[in-house]
């Protein structure tokens, strides 16, 4: 089937009666809300406190936005679809929402390597931060977790659309158009071949670095303390994120549906919640601002 040809995408729909959708419903909307209250909260208390105004608080300022960005791509469509009998999206939004949340998945992936690095240059290289981590050093690196995501996915979706469509259902909550494809060629394999080896590469940089970071911590109690409060927080989100990428791998398959739809969408769910509660919860910078602006108010 020609690409141009499809109107209209059918998504998966959840086998369960009216009354499960609206307690699925409720909870997922008090979910959504939950994430965009946490989320928010970090932002605009590191947004408001110029002493925050640092690398490691813009880049988990970033991360936030990232996970306000990936919920906003699969709450609203995923809620709307619990109210209706169709499940049905068009051709044009599929794409939007393809580009939305595979971009985010890349985007946190980026934006967790970007703060290994931060982390590795604050411990093993502490002579060397604020001449290495300059203002233009740091926006370099944020146009970098945004762009990079960004233009793989662009690219695999204009590759993708430009191959024959295998039909008009997907099976998963959301839009993957990336393997609804039915005919693969060199250039796609090429393509997602290095960009996999891109972020091969950047995984092997966060376990290296963090070996670096654990050996300089044995020799100093000092920087024991900065791992507990700085690095901690950031190796429980990598780990998080790891985990539920890889039980992702595991939707599909002889495994109840239920089970499988819901592994297919955490890595939607669980880091956007996660991450600000472990980053507001362990720092204290970040809890003493969060007092400071709700007294305020």
């Amino acid at each position: 089937m020609e690409t141009s040809s499809v109107a209209y995408i059918t998504l998966m729909a959840l086998n369960e009666s009216k009354t499960n959708k609206y307690v699925i419903f409720a909870f997922s909307l008090q979910g959504y809300v939950f994430t965009l209250f946490l989320n928010l909260t970090i932002i605009i208390t590191i947004l408001l406190e110029k002493d925050l105004h640092q690398p490691m608080y813009i880049f988990l300022c970033n991360l936030c936005i990232n996970g306000l960005f990936g919920t906003v791509g699969f709450y609203p469509k995923f809620l709307s679809d619990l109210l209706s009998d169709t499940y049905l999206i068009s051709y044009s939004g599929c794409l939007l929402q393809t580009f939305v949340i595979f971009s985010y998945a890349l985007c946190e992936f980026t934006n967790l390597t970007v703060m290994a690095i931060d982390r590795y240059v604050a411990i093993c290289r502490p002579l060397h931060y604020s001449t290495v981590m300059t203002p233009v050093t740091i926006c370099k690196l944020l146009i970098v977790i945004w762009m990079v995501p960004f233009f793989s996915i662009l690219c695999s979706i204009i590759l993708n659309i430009t191959l024959p469509y295998c039909g008009l259902y997907v099976s998963t909550l959301y839009c993957k158009i990336t393997i609804s494809v039915c005919k693969h060629d060199s250039v796609r394999f090429a393509f997602n071949g290095t960009f996999g080896s891109i972020y091969l590469l950047m995984a092997i940089f966060v376990i290296y670095s963090y070996g670096k970071i654990i050996s300089a911590c044995r020799k100093s109690k000092e920087n024991q303390s900065k791992f507990m409060q700085t690095c901690l927080p950031h190796l429980i989100s990598c780990i998080n994120y790891v985990f539920i990428t890889f039980l992702d791998g595991f939707s599909g398959k002889n495994i109840p549906q239920w089970f499988s739809s819901f592994i297919s969408v955490a890595f939607l769910i669980s880091p956007p919640i996660i991450n600000p509660l472990i980053y507001g919860i362990n720092l204290k910078s970040i809890r003493r601002k969060i007092c400071k602006c709700s007294k305020r108010g």
